[in-house]
């Protein structure tokens, strides 16, 4: 139950700065998309390395359906434990978004009308999953106590050079389709978004050991 709300909990909070800092860069921009994505990055990668620095040695901090699965197909937790961890990943995301419009006194339920399609963020979404793994398993092999900062400083590069703003993240890919605000995505492209996700956790799962050896 622990591991639980741990989980819950950080990737509500992942959310909150992901949409909240979305809503907030938006609104100060004055229309300068760069500075609002720029704003984004930053407060985005600032969550995560505190949340994982607090919340790993709880759950192992995974805040992520696609890492979970990650380390599923490396047999690092089990079945029975992964999907509690899923449910609650997604369910905490989803709280994190409403609690974005809360702050920002929006309309708590939304939809998202944003369009993220096509080949080109599809392929964006593979090598994003694929990278925040490489550094996740690189970190853990040489540094572990630097994963909180890999995985923050990726992040906050990877919005800037993947075409899809390196969602990497099928519980984050949910929940961002409940806020039509600067960092949502529409509910119609989410499928795909997560089944690129997944290839890029086969990717991984098939590169990452031979690498990464024991």
């Amino acid at each position: 139950m622990q591991k639980l709300l741990a989980e819950g909990l950080g990737t509500a909070f992942l959310l909150i700065g992901v949409v909240g800092s979305g809503i907030m860069a938006a609104a100060l921009a004055d229309g300068n998309v760069a500075i609002a994505l720029l704003a984004n990055a930053i407060a985005t990668g600032c969550i995560l390395y505190v949340i994982i620095t607090t919340l790993g040695p709880i759950s192992g901090a995974h805040f992520n359906p696609a890492v979970t699965l990650a380390f599923l197909l490396r047999g690092e937790i089990s079945v029975s434990d992964a999907i509690p961890y899923v449910v609650v990943q997604i369910a905490g995301g989803i709280l994190g978004v409403w609690a974005a419009h809360i702050m920002f006194d929006l309309s708590i339920l939304q939809a998202s009308t944003t369009d993220r399609t096509g080949v080109s963020q599809w392929f964006s979404e593979i090598l994003a999953t694929f990278g925040l793994l490489f550094v996740i398993f690189g970190g853990l092999k040489s540094r572990p106590d630097a994963v909180p900062t890999l995985v923050a400083l990726y992040i906050t590069g990877a919005y800037w050079f993947t075409s899809s703003t390196s969602f990497a993240n099928p519980a984050v890919t949910i929940a961002r389709g409940f806020s039509d605000t600067f960092a949502g995505i529409n509910p119609a492209h989410i499928p795909m978004f997560i089944v690129m996700q997944i290839v890029g956790v086969g990717v991984a799962a098939l590169i990452l050991p031979r690498l990464f050896k024991a």
